[in-house]
């Protein structure tokens, strides 16, 4: 059986397909979220209808904007889009009337505006409303270039205030009536489900079953695997921000859940390659791996439990890493015995800080805003120069699609670009063309919008074409819920494509060609921020701290490790769509990045066990051990540093020749070879990144 771990390939149509094939299977919780959309968005077109309010569009698509996870989550996040609303709507008239509606001064707003989009997505906690910011700026903005009286376009200002309250209001209601009430037993739930399938499929290879009976188990992981960690990412914040009793998961569990979704995508592809496990030392590991599956299948780590050390580190062999990838899990340390309550050490987001600290100051911020800015401007400036107004998508679409880095950009674009054609010209052109003169009542035309929302909501539930689910519902609205009677002009479905197609053009020369931004530069640059975190961690176990203070500062790193490592994931599959000469390169770098971050984590649990479990402090004061962590952490700055340089990377052997002269005992060996293991696998995958740049 071939174990070699395979290459990496191209982002062609056919392996872009099964990505989209495989983001639309059935996961955990996703039909249940998207008959909610369905039934808030068919009871929001009936409101809307009967009380014959304008820009049904826009109060259907907030639909889609609020958090289906718990129903608390929704009513929170639909006040903030209300209350950012507002303040676009204040912005707005306060500009018209300090300018008298200048046309000169919109543009700058325009470009002030976007500039303030962009430092919102780069440097507050909450980037997502950098790109709502902007759109909603755009669009009320857009209301004034229209020549009606100042009392009619005041009036559409605060009918599009009034038609966002009305959709947000439509699905928190539903959320609460519908929505589920428990995410720390979702949560749990989830853990579950997954381990099962891996014990299943492991078990299935170890006895040698039929060729169907193993691709049936593999097709579930696989299946699991393409959900990702966004959807128990949620269900993990609400436990966070609600301040729930989370005595009942594991220790670090974000951290777990990034390292759970590591190991999904490496079984993934180890099942999936179809040939039977032959050789006697496979066989050994798959059972092995099965059994470990089944320990950790409630999601936690079992208090009770033999001394556990890692297994040789294999650079090539997708089965060693997925064993791998479960001994750095079950090297997490278990819950205290004191049965107590453990409170989760994750900052709630209401006492995150709004302002990341020096980010305002970051002059490649800063670029990026100007970039962002500056493609806001011609876009905007070209559409009034043609006289093309349909074409003002390219504007909204700059704030929409514009992210910090060329990868994340161009997959956003691809999204939307495919989304705006499903739903703006497949669905919407056709509901105008073929439907609309056949439909006679009402209820024809809430069921059809119902099918599409439903549609849309399923897309939208996948962990990486979800914005395309989005951009199908927007379209599809904006095409054919223009007015209170069926509409039957075929333009904007057409302009709207062309205004994006534009938008295409601009970013591409501003982003990728003026002042490009790869998206490995960024992920090196969270890599080195993760290196020093573990290095942090390290140095704490020598440091003159009382142990509660260094467990509760050891439980911050590792809480900010695991944001940085689930954010790395997902610039990685933002990778794919680096498309040039070193588009190979770049999805080779993307992996060993991602691997060496995960490898990281597993040295903080090390060290974070023996901060929990040293009681007599003998490990902590071991001369040579103390020597060891300080060898290690002078490293892995070295590491970090030639990362983010780009630099070569020199191997040093003291670690090793220091460990062999320290006094043996069962738990020293354990700890022992346990940070050695972990330190040579990051070095070894460091200097494989260092060969691939």
């Amino acid at each position: 059986m071939n174990l070699m771990m395979p290459p990496s390939s191209s982002l062609s149509l056919g392996s872009w397909l099964h990505g989209l094939w495989q983001d639309l299977q059935p996961t955990p919780g996703r039909l249940q979220s998207s008959l909610r959309i369905t039934l808030a968005t068919t009871l929001g077109l009936v409101l809307f209808m009967v009380l014959q309010m304008p820009y049904a569009a826009f109060g259907l698509y907030a639909v889609f904007l609020i958090s289906r996870e718990s129903p608390s989550a929704s009513l929170r996040l639909g006040l903030a889009v209300l209350l950012t609303i507002s303040l676009v709507v204040a912005v707005e008239l306060t500009l018209i009337i300090a300018t008298d509606n200048d046309p000169m001064a919109r543009v700058i707003g325009v470009a002030v505006i976007a500039f303030v989009a962009g430092m919102v997505v780069v440097g507050t906690s909450f980037p997502q409303l950098g790109s709502s910011w902007g759109l909603l700026c755009i669009t009320v903005i857009g209301f004034w270039e229209n020549h009606a009286p100042a009392d009619a376009l005041v009036k559409n200002s605060l009918r599009f205030l009034a038609a966002f309250s009305l959709g947000i209001g439509c699905a928190v209601a539903v959320e609460f009536v519908f929505g589920g009430r428990s995410p720390a037993d979702r949560l749990i739930q989830q853990f579950r489900v997954r381990y099962r399938a891996l014990e299943q499929m492991f078990s299935a290879l170890a006895r040698g079953d039929e060729l169907e009976e193993r691709f049936m188990a593999a097709s579930q992981v696989s299946r699991l695997a393409a959900a990702g960690q966004a959807g128990m990412m949620e269900l993990y914040n609400q436990l966070v921000d609600r301040d729930l009793d989370a005595n009942t998961l594991p220790i670090g569990a974000r951290v777990h859940i990034t390292m759970l979704a590591e190991l999904m995508d490496d079984s993934a592809a180890f099942g999936l390659q179809g040939d039977a496990v032959t050789d006697p030392e496979a066989l050994v590991q798959c059972k092995r791996i099965a059994e470990f599956c089944r320990i950790l299948m409630g999601g936690r780590i079992p208090e009770h439990r033999e001394r556990f050390v890692l297994p040789p580190f294999a650079l090539h062999s997708l089965l060693g890493r997925v064993e791998r990838s479960i001994a750095a899990i079950l090297l997490m340390p278990s819950r205290s015995n004191d049965g107590g309550p453990e409170p989760l050490t994750s900052v709630p987001s209401k006492r995150i800080p709004i302002i990341i600290p020096g980010a305002m100051r970051d002059r490649s911020n800063i670029a990026f805003s100007l970039k962002l800015s500056l493609c806001a401007t011609l876009c905007y400036i070209f559409y009034h120069a043609v006289d093309w107004p349909g074409i003002s998508t390219c504007v909204i679409t700059v704030m929409v699609a514009g992210l910090s880095t060329t990868g994340e950009m161009k997959q956003r674009f691809a999204h939307r670009f495919l989304g705006a054609a499903i739903g703006g010209l497949v669905l919407g052109l056709g509901t105008v063309t073929f439907l609309y003169p056949n439909m006679d009542s009402i209820a024809s035309l809430v069921i059809w919008v119902g099918a599409v929302a439903f549609l849309a909501g399923w897309t939208s539930g996948g962990p990486r074409f979800n914005y395309m689910g989005l951009q199908i519902a927007f379209a599809f609205y904006f095409v054919t819920l223009q007015g209170f009677g069926a509409s039957t002009a075929l333009a904007p479905s057409r302009d709207r494509i062309v205004g994006i197609f534009f938008a295409l053009i601009i970013m591409w020369f501003v982003f990728d060609q003026l002042w490009p931004v790869r998206t490995v530069t960024a992920m090196r640059r969270l890599l080195a921020s993760v290196l020093r975190s573990t290095v942090a961690v390290v140095q704490l176990v020598d440091s003159a701290r009382q142990p509660v203070d260094a467990l509760r500062t050891s439980e911050a790193l590792r809480d900010r490790v695991g944001k940085d490592i689930a954010t790395l994931r997902a610039l990685s599959q933002a990778v794919d769509y680096e498309f040039g000469p070193d588009h190979e390169q770049h999805i080779r770098t993307s992996e060993l990045l991602v691997r060496i971050a995960v490898t990281a984590a597993g040295v903080i649990w090390n060290q974070l066990a023996l901060l929990r479990d040293e009681g007599d402090g003998v490990l902590t004061k071991e001369p040579s051990l103390v020597q060891m962590r300080k060898e290690m952490a002078e490293t892995l700055n070295g590491i970090a540093d030639a990362i983010v340089q780009e630099a070569p990377f020199w191997t040093t052997p003291m670690l090793r020749r220091t460990s062999s002269s320290i006094e043996r005992s069962e738990r020293c060996d354990e700890y022992t070879h346990n940070s050695v293991t972990l330190f040579e696998e990051i070095e070894s995958l460091a200097l494989g990144l260092s060969r691939n740049a």
